[in-house]
């Protein structure tokens, strides 16, 4: 569970005040709101990229928000995916892995594991140069899903893909957070995927975060539908 208690951050000029919800165990929660309205800020302070002011961030009822990154059990997928250009597939996969001292036989067994859950098997011995943006995406989540985290961010993950590759990525995640069970928390401007993978869907307004129902961002990914 993921849970923000009157949460304050300040980037700079920029402020979000009293920022408070909660996304259940196991949920798959999409965050939205127009560009600059703090939606990364959120995501950063939830896996101990930058601190909050005042208030409180917890996961699994622990409270985090003092917690180092590293300690915080959270796999995080950032918009340019962050993939080191002189890593191979394999090595992207046994990153964290190698981080947490797994022993040799258990990092060859997760990381042949996570190939196959994600389709990139025969990609194991690749460079990043020269990967598809399925692929690139592909290697970015088994790299956050590695270790097994409780929770996962996912930061516009499907906003460089075509339509054909976005559905894939779309039921791929879908189908990973399912099989997992890890708590998510996506960030997206697309009412559509919203509605495609979201259980909860919750939107930055004028500072503030509050939950839309699905209803609602139905009608909105129809409404876009119907203006394009």
């Amino acid at each position: 569970m993921i849970e923000f208690q009157n949460v304050c951050i300040r980037a700079g000029d920029f402020q979000l005040k009293d920022v408070t919800f909660e996304i259940g165990s196991g949920q798959y929660a999409v965050l939205m709101g127009r560009t600059g309205r703090g939606k990364t800020t959120i995501l950063e302070s939830l896996c101990g990229l930058r601190r909050v002011q005042s208030g409180k961030i917890m996961i699994r009822g622990m409270d985090v928000t003092d917690w180092p990154p590293g300690d915080r059990e959270i796999g995080y997928v950032p918009q340019d995916l962050a993939l080191f250009p002189t890593f191979s597939v394999a090595e992207h996969l046994k990153f964290a892995l190698h981080l947490r001292r797994f022993h040799t036989t258990q990092i060859e067994r997760r990381v042949h594991e996570l190939a196959e859950m994600l389709g990139i098997t025969h990609l194991l011995k690749r460079q990043i140069e020269g990967l598809s943006g399925g692929e690139s995406q592909r290697v970015a989540l088994g790299r956050a899903l590695s270790f097994r985290p409780t929770v996962l961010l996912l930061d516009e993950p499907l906003s460089a893909l075509d339509a054909e590759t976005r559905e894939e990525i779309q039921t791929l995640l879908r189908t990973l957070t399912e099989n997992t069970g890890v708590t998510t928390l996506h960030i997206t401007h697309n009412a559509a995927e919203a509605t495609a993978l979201a259980d909860r869907c919750f939107h930055i307004v004028d500072g503030q975060v509050t939950e839309e129902s699905m209803n609602q961002t139905e009608q909105a990914s129809r409404a876009n539908s119907t203006a394009s």
